[in-house]
């Protein structure tokens, strides 16, 4: 982080396919933290509620660690690595078998101050 300013929270093996959850960050990306969980608050996917628990370690973070307050912050980045893969099998016709994949997710959410310009 090159800002000092910057204070971010990491939620790491998150049992969700991390496709599912990048549609959920990519909304509240550049936003206010107040319009950020508002939008968590009332999405019908699943993946939102685990943003919004990294999204309010992020706000608590920037107020306990850096001082800042919660009402100026906005969102400065948001994104979803993928994590490790749990390969399992499922049995199928005639004794053979098929992979299942249940894929993980690190979600990452960076809070910043509002530039006042």
């Amino acid at each position: 982080m090159a800002n000092n300013n910057e204070v971010k929270a990491t939620a790491k093996y998150v049992r969700m396919a991390p496709r599912k959850v990048r549609m959920v960050v990519d909304q509240i990306r550049n936003k206010s933290v107040e319009q950020a969980i508002e939008v968590l608050q009332f999405s019908t996917r699943a993946a939102a509620e685990p943003v919004a628990k990294v999204l309010r370690s992020a706000v608590a973070n920037a107020e306990n660690n850096n001082n800042l307050r919660s009402d100026s912050l906005v969102i400065k980045a948001a994104y979803v690595d993928e994590g490790p893969t749990l390969k399992r099998i499922r049995p199928r016709a005639k004794g053979s078998a098929s992979r299942i994949n249940k894929r993980t997710s690190h979600i990452t959410v960076v809070v910043a101050p509002r530039k006042e310009a």
